[in-house]
């Protein structure tokens, strides 16, 4: 009984190993010209902001709030 319970976490392991390396090369194999994300430019935020239908003085305060958090890069003044 004992030798069963081993072999079967020996699978298990090995299976999750097998798992974890082809989720790794899915990772890797991504250009990095489509991953996006943070810091997003400050006029993609003006804009989104002006789509969600806020105001110019609120949408500018609200980035300038994401500046400080560090999702939006700091405008060029």
């Amino acid at each position: 009984m004992r030798r069963i319970s081993i072999a079967l976490t020996l699978a298990v392991a090995a299976g999750g190993l097998g798992l974890s390396a082809v989720t790794a090369q899915a990772a890797t194999a991504a250009p990095a010209s489509l991953v996006q994300g943070p810091p997003f430019p400050y006029a993609d935020c003006l804009k989104a902001t002006a789509q969600k239908g806020e105001s110019r003085a609120y949408g500018k305060w609200h980035c300038d709030q994401l500046v400080k958090k560090g999702w939006v890069k700091p405008a060029h003044r």
